[in-house]
């Protein structure tokens, strides 16, 4: 059986998070690693942000680490990535749409407009969403809600990366029960 594939969306650097906050980041990333699953996040070109900050704790966890990457080249911020993917789309829904399809869950933390993008895509696409809520942001404001009066799939509330990455494996395994049938 192939291993979870989940991704962790958040803020770049320019919208100025803290350290204390990084540090959640960085702590998904180790969670599940130490949880086997491979680590997918958005790979930067030209800033820091809280998904490169889950893969260095992936890596520090001895974890495999896939990043997307939007525009055609491999050069992006986060140096210890295992695999990097260019999209050959940009910023704004293409790279964002490619990320989140490649996901069995997801997990965001804070998060800004891209955050937020990447959220309406997995929305649109049933794949589970677990917010670490406390963190401000995208994540904050839709936690424990659905996006529309659809309610197709609620974006989970988690109050620590222990408990958010224990979410993302459990919805993880339900998405792919649901839609491979393993």
């Amino acid at each position: 059986m192939r291993k979870f594939q989940i991704g962790v969306m958040g803020s770049a650097a320019d919208l100025k998070y803290s350290k204390k906050i990084e540090r959640q980041a960085e702590l998904l990333g180790e969670l599940i690693a130490k949880k086997s699953g491979i680590l997918f996040f958005g790979a930067e070109k030209d800033c820091d942000s809280l998904s490169t900050a889950a893969c260095r704790g992936a890596k520090k966890a001895g974890g495999l680490t896939v990043g997307i990457t939007y525009d055609k080249g491999k050069n992006i911020v986060e140096k210890q990535a295992d695999v990097i993917i260019p999209c050959g789309l940009v910023r704004g829904g293409g790279r964002e749409l490619v990320l989140i399809l490649a996901c069995d869950a997801i997990i965001s933390i804070s998060g800004g407009s891209g955050t937020l993008t990447e959220l309406a895509i997995a929305y649109q696409a049933d794949i589970p969403m677990i917010s670490l809520a406390g963190f401000g942001g995208w994540s904050d404001k839709l936690a424990g809600k659905y996006f529309d009066g659809r309610k197709r799939r609620k974006v989970l509330k988690a109050t620590t990366a222990w408990q958010a990455v224990e979410i993302a494996f459990r919805e993880a395994k339900k998405y792919r029960r649901k839609y491979e049938g393993v």
